[in-house]
């Protein structure tokens, strides 16, 4: 590296701005990181390269000494995968969120730590690299957690208690993403068993169950619904109103609807986890019959069956 302008490495001119360094190594970190590119050597080096010209370019102070001295002011090397490297602290967790979350978003206010925040996590939680973490699986723990349909897919904060190795009660807020199904599981940096001599703690793992709907049922991002209806609805057709996960609606019945028809409302389903988008609800006519009609009733029936005569088994032999 130390034949490399650290300038050219992120693409910007010697007299940039602070900003437009900035902007620059964000561009180019969420290009080459290892877990974007898994498997690229290439990418993987090119993000070491990026990340030690943004550790010397990214402070006023280092800058001017590498634009006074160069390279010879730095000796030592860097690696962004290594824990307590000079220069580390552009890489403590909160800045490290800092740094993404404000620009360069996948979509939404989170923007790209929200996305690839786990793999942030898992590099630079506790100052230890992803591999040094995941050499602890026996300091996981896992929790099992009820989480209502609505909110499942709509998202939501749980509160929780866990108990620590030395007996006290950790009290954690949680956040349920939108489109959790039973048994997603949801990471919590830190929060397992306490690591012993140097180890980091481990990490806490949420799964959820969610909990049956009255009338709402889940086929992957679809959401099911029955709709009881009349029969004279469905003969002379009918506006009702049916639920969705976002209230009611009104839907327009065809006249001559048959019972178990389904319709579609379009994005009315459960949000993708991974991805934008949302599935669709389907809701599916069922007919309620009345109970045992009177004379009157009955006489009207028979009369309808002579004016309109069906076969409806004639198929069948």
């Amino acid at each position: 590296m130390a034949s490399k302008d650290y300038y050219t490495t992120l693409g910007v001119n010697r007299d940039a701005s602070g900003k437009d360094i900035k902007q620059a190594y964000r561009r180019l970190a969420r290009k080459y990181h290892p877990d974007v590119n898994p498997g690229d050597t290439m990418a993987e080096q090119k993000f070491k390269e990026v990340s030690e010209a943004y550790n010397v370019l990214g402070t006023l102070d280092s800058r001017k000494k590498y634009d006074q001295f160069g390279h010879q002011a730095f000796s030592g090397g860097f690696d962004p995968f290594k824990a307590g490297g000079r220069g580390s602290s552009h890489f403590s967790n909160g800045n490290l969120h800092d740094l993404f979350g404000k620009t360069g978003g996948t979509g939404g206010s989170g923007g790209f730590a929200d996305s690839f925040g786990s793999i942030f996590d898992d590099l630079f939680s506790s100052g230890q690299s992803r591999q040094t973490r995941d050499a602890n699986p026996d300091l996981d723990v896992e929790k099992n957690v009820d989480i209502r349909f609505e909110d499942a897919v709509r998202g939501t904060t749980i509160q929780l208690r866990v108990p620590r190795s030395n007996g006290t009660m950790d009290r954690l807020q949680v956040k349920i993403p939108p489109g959790v199904d039973t048994g997603s599981r949801i990471r919590v940096a830190g929060k397992g068993k306490a690591g012993r001599h140097g180890r980091p703690a481990g990490d806490l793992y949420i799964i959820a169950q969610v909990q049956p709907h009255e009338y709402f049922t889940r086929d992957g991002n679809d959401i099911i619904c029955d709709a009881p209806v009349t029969l004279g609805e469905i003969t002379l057709g009918a506006k009702i109103d049916v639920p969705t996960i976002d209230g009611k609606i009104s839907m327009r019945i065809p006249p001559g609807t048959q019972n178990g028809r389904k319709f579609r409302l379009r994005g009315k389903g459960v949000p993708f986890l991974k991805g934008e988008g949302q599935g669709d609800q389907y809701v599916q006519i069922r007919v309620v019959l009345p109970g045992p009609l009177d004379d009157r009733s009955q006489a009207l029936m028979e009369e309808f069956d002579q004016l309109n005569p069906l076969q409806p088994r004639a198929h069948m032999r």
